[in-house]
């Protein structure tokens, strides 16, 4: 059995083979209301990626002559690399590099789904069971949702980078819960947020800004749990323990701040221009220094100041690792910031449109069950 490092029996956990203590009597009467809220308020975002009422992805958006992000989002572009690149060939590589980005998100997607559902595997307490399988719904649609757009707009996803897909492997298959939560609901959904916010803001493509709100709704919850997760837990560990969870954490942040986007994941992206992706990666190490990675973390939704700061919120950057974030952003302006996550607002905006949308057709419903009861 893993070491879980349990200090709240909401948490606890079995081995995912150990089925025989899902169906003890007394598990069933132990269920926590720690997440009664966030499943209660299920109703007030559903969404159905499948409904033209939520979502139209029937516009069109040229991707020969348009860009759906705007080109300083690719860093390729700031380097001797568009030296070589005409006007069109500079906006096929900044939606080559879209096309990238937006295939990492769905199989991010396919990731949180796959972990959520492993939760329920594993989460002895039934409520914080109930609450995984809840998510395990909620990013099925996402994973419907992104590859409806991108079916659309590219045909097919491209493959998954080695980065994210070793560290989601890691993830789904850990026995341990801290490693899945702090891994997940902490690391990819801080940066899976921060995207969010920087699409929904700087897209050019109306049904991807509209794509990425709907997520948003979803996704605030989701980082809700693993933040209860963080007050009810991390302050209540041994020394050892915490230095475990915290070591971690410091070694994804840092092995995705380095390798997340980097030249050799997008050869796919290069090839199709005949740029050799060595010869693009040191052009862009020559042109993107340290002091601009530092200059862009500036920006609140970047999407590794995010993660910093989700980390920082929850207590797991003490003095032993603050030193390691410290080299890219403020930590003390970080920590002298609420703890509201980036695109809140957004997702709160969201909110109240599905729940017009979904009176609406709830009354829509009554009035045709009458009809059809007449």
């Amino acid at each position: 059995m893993a070491d879980q490092l349990t200090t709240d029996p909401i948490y606890n956990a079995v081995d995912r083979d150990d089925f025989a203590s899902m169906i003890e009597v007394q598990r069933y009467q132990t269920r926590t209301d720690a997440f009664d809220q966030i499943i209660a308020s299920t109703v007030d975002h559903f969404w159905d990626p499948n409904d033209t009422a939520y979502i139209d992805y029937s516009q069109d958006f040229d991707l020969e002559s348009n860009n759906l992000m705007p080109f300083e989002m690719t860093v390729e572009l700031g380097s001797a690399v568009a030296d070589k690149l005409d006007d069109g060939q500079k906006i096929m590589l900044a939606n080559g590099s879209s096309h990238f980005m937006l295939s990492s998100i769905l199989h991010g997607e396919q990731g949180a789904l796959s972990l959520s559902a492993s939760l329920c595997h594993i989460l002895r307490d039934p409520g914080a069971q109930e609450y995984a399988a809840n998510q395990t719904r909620e990013e099925a649609r996402h994973v419907n949702a992104f590859a409806n757009y991108i079916f659309r707009r590219w045909g097919e996803p491209m493959q998954c980078g080695p980065t994210l897909a070793s560290l989601m492997n890691e993830l789904v298959l850990a026995p341990e819960v801290y490693k899945k939560l702090v891994g997940m609901q902490m690391l990819i959904e801080g940066l899976a947020m921060g995207a969010f916010a920087t699409i929904h803001s700087k897209t050019n493509d109306p049904v991807l800004q509209r794509l990425v709100q709907l997520v948003m709704t979803d996704e605030a919850f989701h980082h809700k749990f693993g933040k209860i997760w963080a007050d009810r837990t991390i302050a209540n560990l041994r020394e050892d323990e915490r230095h475990r969870v915290e070591d971690w954490a410091a070694k994804c942040f840092e092995t995705l701040l380095f390798n997340l986007v980097n030249a050799e994941q997008k050869k796919e992206v290069y090839a199709k221009l005949g740029l050799d992706w060595e010869w693009v990666r040191d052009a862009v190490l020559e042109s993107f220094t340290d002091d601009k990675r530092r200059e862009l973390m500036t920006e609140g939704t970047n999407i590794f100041r995010v993660l910093i700061k989700t980390l920082l919120k929850a207590g797991i950057i003490t003095s032993r690792t603050k030193h390691l974030y410290a080299t890219w952003v403020d930590m003390d302006e970080l920590a002298a910031e609420d703890d509201e996550v980036v695109g809140t607002d957004v997702a709160e905006a969201g909110i109240e449109e599905l729940r017009d949308i979904n009176r609406s057709r709830e009354k829509i419903g009554r009035v045709l069950r009458k009809m059809q009861a007449a």
